[in-house]
């Protein structure tokens, strides 16, 4: 029987959080890490099963550099900044420096960041966003931001009042994650999304599962009827893209398209 994390000694979760990072002090490691620009932007690209722009998206993602352990993936280091409260000061950095990415120039137009649900509660990261893009030049519409749909099942109303801010301040809003646990179309209409990714477990089996086809085919339905468009994520082989283009998908990404690399890179095209 597992140990309630109610019940567990006062600062366990700290130690576990030290065992986890390899780190004495996991706070002040984070926090140096933002103020220092320890961090690394990467992004992958979208591919467009349409049109006339071969890569019109491209997903940003983040590192951290570990002088002994070359660039660490986010889920070795994300878990300490949200047990820390900081997801919120992650997401500005890596909007921050998006926006100077997209004012530098760059053959991927739209650029799209996972928020954490932190970041939801963050009264002032429309303002700050504002300002960004205001300082750099950028228009909104070149920002696009993922929100996880557990995190939009588990809180509607904050996600909702959340995408609407972002809406409303002309950025793009994404539902990932989608069909994760069960395919319901509630968190589409809770956020008025303008794109709904695909979740990799429906994806990875388009080219062997019936069900899995089927569960595709009632996204595009729907993504057509009420104006989003359908990512298909996860993609590794050349007939599960396949079957994404004849399904109607709109765009897909995986590493069967390209794999993530420096987003200086990317955008260099």
């Amino acid at each position: 029987m597992s140990r309630s994390l109610e019940r567990a000694p006062e600062g366990f979760l700290e130690q576990m959080d030290r065992e986890l990072a390899g780190w004495n002090d996991p706070a002040a490691r984070i926090l140096h890490a933002l103020e220092h620009d320890e961090l690394a932007l990467f992004a992958q690209p979208m591919l467009a099963l349409r049109g006339a722009t071969r890569f019109p998206i491209a997903e940003v993602l983040v590192r951290l550099r570990e002088e002994e352990r070359a660039m660490l993936p986010p889920g070795e280091f994300f878990p300490v900044f949200e047990h820390y409260g900081m997801m919120p000061q992650l997401d500005r950095w890596v909007a921050r420096r998006a926006i100077a990415r997209l004012a530098a120039g760059s053959a991927v137009p739209r650029l799209s960041i996972n928020l954490s649900f932190q970041t939801y509660l963050d009264g002032k990261f429309t303002a700050f966003l504002a300002a960004e893009l205001g300082r750099g030049g950028v228009a909104p519409g070149a920002l696009i931001f993922e929100l996880d749909e557990a995190d939009v099942l588990a809180h509607p109303q904050a996600a909702a009042g959340f995408a609407a801010a972002l809406k409303a301040a002309g950025c793009g809003v994404l539902l990932d994650g989608f069909g994760r646990r069960s395919v319901s179309f509630a968190p589409l209409k809770t956020l008025r999304a303008d794109f709904v990714k695909v979740d990799g477990t429906i994806v990875r089996s388009l080219a062997a599962s019936e069900v899995a086809r089927t569960k595709l085919g009632a996204i595009v339905r729907v993504g057509e009827v009420i104006g989003v468009e359908v990512v298909g994520e996860c993609v590794e082989a050349q007939e599960v893209l396949e079957r994404l283009r004849s399904g109607g998908a709109d765009l897909a990404q995986g590493f069967g398209i390209r794999r993530p690399a420096p987003i200086d890179a990317v955008a260099q095209g």
